[in-house]
């Protein structure tokens, strides 16, 4: 009985061995995406009322959590009976992605408004409603879902071969790991004004200390102005690689250029068609309405 019993656990030790080791290296695979996702997720993180960041974060990690329960199990059987069916929701995710990010450069470029005192009140009170604010979260999760996808297959390729039981745990530690990796860096990100003041308060305004403290403060808006850049084009090179890699026209196309060149082209390209075709139908819709 006592023998069974440690064998059971020598066992459980193996393969707490093994996941460490897989996740290690799956870790290490999905470093490029999980620096994307924390740069896309960051600025969707920003831009609302003090009051309502954390909240909001908090909301858009259960809807990554939730990403999460749902994508590792269905990845895990698609696996198994349907390996093709990934490779095209990782590409009908990539043109969401580009359409993203090309929508944003297409809003800067074109459609910039350039607020008066009176406008920029009602701008801030806009974009700080309950609807604004469901939308966003609900933009940040649908995204999310995506960055997700790539993140569990990404995954599951460095344990491809193994034993059910260690894929399982394997992309389950790494999924996880992916959120409250992710979400703890925003939530810190998106604090650090509040981190700024409360430094300079406890300094009584003077010392080192204090000067930390505002430049934490002053730091802030640049860096979400600066976020808000990365994410535009982080969300453009994955969808890139995304085509180039799953595309097969398109993962043999301009060897000569740098990967990193090949696939803000190929993302850049993906989102203006996506635009183009979003723009015809609601203008085709409209017509019919």
């Amino acid at each position: 009985m006592a023998s069974g019993i440690f064998a059971i656990l020598d066992d459980i030790a193996a393969l707490m061995d093994d996941v460490a080791v897989a996740s290690k290296i799956a870790t290490k695979k999905t470093a490029g995406i999980l620096g994307d996702d924390l740069a896309v997720n960051a600025e969707k993180a920003t831009g609302f009322l003090a009051s309502r960041e954390l909240p909001v974060l908090w909301a858009i990690t259960k809807g990554s959590l939730l990403n999460k329960l749902i994508i590792v199990p269905i990845a895990l059987l698609l696996n198994v009976f349907f390996p093709i069916a990934i490779k095209y929701i990782l590409i009908l995710g990539g043109f969401y992605l580009a359409f993203e990010g090309v929508e944003k450069i297409i809003e800067y470029l074109f459609h910039r408004k350039h607020p008066t005192e009176e406008t920029k009140v009602e701008t801030v009170v806009a974009e700080n409603s309950v609807a604004a604010e469901k939308a966003k979260v609900k933009s940040a999760i649908t995204t999310d879902f995506i960055l997700s996808v790539e993140i569990v297959i990404i995954a599951l390729g460095t344990v491809l071969g193994k034993s059910l039981s260690l894929q399982i745990i394997t992309v389950s530690v790494v999924a996880f790991l992916a959120t409250v990796g992710v979400y703890g860096i925003v939530a810190l990100i998106v604090r650090m004004d509040d981190a700024g003041y409360k430094l300079i308060k406890t300094s009584r305004e003077k010392g080192p200390v204090a000067s930390l403290g505002r430049f934490l403060v002053r730091a802030l808006p640049f860096v979400i102005k600066l976020l808000a850049v990365v994410g535009t084009f982080a969300l453009i090179l994955v969808s890139g690689g995304i085509f180039a890699h799953y595309i097969d026209f398109l993962h043999h196309a301009l060897p000569a250029l740098p990967g990193m060149i090949k696939e803000l082209l190929f993302g850049l390209g993906g989102g203006i068609i996506v635009v183009i075709l979003f723009t015809i139908g609601k203008k085709l819709f409209k017509r019919k309405k």
